[in-house]
């Protein structure tokens, strides 16, 4: 969610207005530490102009997530 949200160059203050939910959720949501409803699926969805399928793809790793490799000593 996190990603397209970026990619829409939305704030979390805007996708929470654009779709009638609280910004503090979103942030909640986006960090993980919330559980999301179908309904808000579709509300954020509608919001960022995507399927709801598409929000729940799994985020792509960048290279600052990806693990290190270890370099040989």
């Amino acid at each position: 969610m996190r990603e397209i949200r970026r990619r829409k160059e939305l704030s979390q203050d805007r996708l929470a207005l654009v779709s009638g939910l609280h910004r503090a959720y979103i942030g909640a949501v986006e960090r993980g530490e919330k559980n999301i409803s179908i309904v808000n699926i579709h509300r954020i969805a509608e919001a960022l102009e995507v399927s709801p399928a598409q929000l729940m793809e799994p985020a792509r790793k960048t290279e600052e997530q990806a693990p290190q490799a270890e370099k040989p000593l």
